[in-house]
This record gives C-alpha cells, sequence and structure tokens, in this order.
C-alpha cells in the first residue's frame, strides 16, 4: 500500500467515475483502474463495484476512502510543517468562503494579503457553508471565512467582525420613506430570501423569527444578487448584508436601502481551521489583517 494508491482511492471517491477520477489524477484509466485492483488484492476487500457507467462503494470501501483521507491529510500537514520551518509564510493557502460574502469582502481582503504574505499562493474556493466545512473537515481547505458559530470541536474558530443588515426594498414601498427603522417594525410583512442551504437564509429566517416576520411564498432565490433584482423589480423586500452595498458594488437602481436602529441585526463571520493544522500561525496573522479593516467598512452612511 502506498500514498499514491490512497490518493487514486480518494479521487475515485470524489469523482463516483473511472475516466474522470484518471483525468484528475493525472493518469491513464488503466492505470487507475489497475492499482485500485491491487490495493483491493492486498486488502483481501472489495472496494468498488464496477457498474456499466457507475461506480459504487462497497461498505468498507467507504470506510478505507475516510481512513484514506485521514492518512493524506496528516501527509499534508507534515509536508505543511517542513514548508513552514523554510518560511512561515509561504507555500499555499487553500481558502474557502460562502457566496454571500466572497464576491464583497475579498476585493478588500487580497490585495492587503498580497501586499502582507508576498510569497503565500492563494487558492480560493467558493461554496455553501456546508460544502466549506466538508472540505475543511477533510482537509481539502485550510481555512474557510464563515459566519458563526461553527459547532466542531475540531476546528478553532477566531472571530473577525460583524456585519450588519440592511432592509432593501422597491423604491415606491411604504418603508423606502424611512431613514431608518426598528426590528420589530417588521413583524407582519414578508421577506424574499435565498433558496436552502445558504448559511444568509438561515440568518433572514433567525432575523424574521424574532421580528415577527416571515417568508414571502412561491420564491426563493439562488443567489444574492438574484434577490437584489426581484427587490429593484418590486417583487419584495429582503435583507442585504452590508459588504453586499458597499463600493466596489455599483448602487442598484429603484432599490432603497433602509438601517436598523439601535442594535441592528448582523451576522458574525470568522475565520475557521483545523486544530491540528500545522498553519496556525499564519492564519492567526491573516485573522489580525482582516480584522484590521477600516471600521467605516462596516457601518453604514446613506448617500446624501
Amino acid at each position: 500500500m502506498n500514498l499514491r494508491d490512497l490518493r487514486y482511492l480518494v479521487a475515485l471517491a470524489e469523482h463516483k467515475h473511472f475516466g474522470r477520477a484518471a483525468a484528475a489524477s493525472f493518469v491513464s484509466q488503466p492505470t487507475l483502474s489497475t492499482q485500485i485492483r491491487k490495493l483491493e488484492e492486498e486488502l483481501g476487500v472489495t472496494l468498488v463495484e464496477r457498474l456499466p457507467r457507475k461506480v459504487l462503494f462497497t461498505s468498507v470501501g467507504r470506510e478505507v476512502v475516510q481512513h484514506a483521507r485521514a492518512v493524506l491529510r496528516e501527509v499534508d500537514e507534515i509536508k505543511a510543517v517542513a514548508r513552514r520551518t523554510l518560511d512561515p509564510e509561504a507555500g499555499t493557502l487553500r481558502l474557502g468562503i460562502f457566496p454571500t460574502l466572497g464576491p464583497y469582502l475579498l476585493p478588500h481582503i487580497v490585495p492587503r494579503m498580497r501586499e502582507r504574505f508576498p510569497h503565500l499562493e492563494l487558492l480560493l474556493t467558493e461554496e455553501k457553508t456546508q460544502v466549506v466545512l466538508d472540505q475543511l473537515r477533510e482537509g481539502r481547505l485550510d481555512a474557510g471565512i464563515l459566519a458563526l458559530p461553527i459547532h466542531d470541536e475540531q476546528l478553532h474558530s477566531e472571530p473577525l467582525f460583524d456585519e450588519p443588515f440592511l432592509l432593501a426594498v422597491p423604491e415606491g414601498h411604504p418603508l423606502a420613506r424611512r431613514k431608518s427603522l426598528k426590528l420589530d417594525e417588521l413583524a407582519d410583512h414578508s421577506l424574499l430570501l435565498l433558496e436552502d442551504g445558504h448559511c444568509l437564509r438561515d440568518q433572514a429566517l433567525e432575523v424574521c423569527h424574532h421580528a415577527g416576520a416571515s417568508e414571502q411564498g412561491g420564491f426563493r432565490a439562488t443567489s444574492l444578487e438574484t434577490l437584489r433584482q426581484m427587490v429593484a423589480a418590486n417583487v419584495g423586500i429582503t435583507l442585504l448584508p452590508l459588504l453586499a452595498v458597499k463600493p466596489p458594488v455599483a448602487p442598484s437602481e429603484h432599490l432603497q436601502l433602509v438601517p436598523f436602529r439601535g442594535t441592528p441585526p448582523r451576522r458574525h463571520i470568522g475565520l475557521v481551521w483545523r486544530r491540528s493544522s500545522a498553519q496556525a500561525g499564519l492564519l492567526k496573522s491573516l485573522a489580525e489583517l482582516i480584522r484590521a479593516l477600516p471600521r467605516d467598512l462596516f457601518e453604514y452612511h446613506a448617500a446624501a
């Protein structure tokens, strides 16, 4: 048994197809298939059911894949330790971020990261929160910028900032004339929300619960930009995170933003990584860099 064969096995588990797994592993399909058969022979068990146009893992195969991922993750950590010895701020950082934050936060932090960590290769992945967490646990990502709290004893969470929500309404809506409002003034209103799987949906539902509001039926957006356009088209009202309306994002026509008085509803954003990570020192430095963003970035100032 060798690490190469374990990587082939994990690739097959991820792609569920010999051809795609071979391409991802930069080998021919016969080579990958042969090595997995040799692995099965060495272990004395069947790991994969080979069906026409389909690959199914046996129960023992699925268990072996889990252990293979753990082994490969530890090997990557060993390599990372060695790289950090030579240069603690060099190497590669695989960072995940969720879609309702990524496009709006990254323009503010990536230039700072390049300046602060000139020898660091940054690989970005934009996925829904659960996918980022899964890839983080499996070792396919080094860290994630996510909404807190994250309940997992294997992961460390470093708070970064709080991002307030604004109410977005069509320009002809009765609430568009308000300079600000209290959260409980949303009672009996219904809001447009994102589809299942987006953490912003869960956050908005929590706000609705506290305000006595509800979800507007018949429509669920697949992205924050779709949600914004539906409000501008006078379909309904919604909550938008503050960074999604800050430059370099262009203002939306036919849409009015209304801040909340007092302590506005907000989401708590943090940097999350495995407690066992060899990159903890680098990631703490990254967290400090993000926390040093200008404070007015998280404050709303209405256009004059």
